[in-house]
């Protein structure tokens, strides 16, 4: 299992960790910062799915003007890890 912490861009969420195991599945996926009614709830729903499939799903999704938000900063981290 791959551990990572990256730090989000023009977001509210100050840092993002997660795993990912050998298998390609996201594990402990943790918001520091941020909405987090919303940010458990993505925690929740990615546990154990496909990485690949979690960034492409998430990937592109924006808050407001800035042209980002949590769930895309989580798909460029996913991306990065597992590319």
């Amino acid at each position: 299992m791959k551990s990572y912490s990256y730090e989000p861009e023009r977001v509210c969420s100050k840092q993002i960790n997660f795993d990912v195991a050998d298998d390609g599945t996201l594990h402990n996926v943790k918001f520091t910062g941020g909405c987090p009614g919303n940010l458990v709830a993505i925690s929740r729903l990615v546990e154990g799915r496909d990485a690949k499939k979690i960034a492409e799903l998430l990937r592109g999704n924006p808050c407001g003007a800035r042209g980002t938000s949590c769930a895309d900063q989580f798909s460029i981290a996913i991306n990065e890890l597992v590319h």
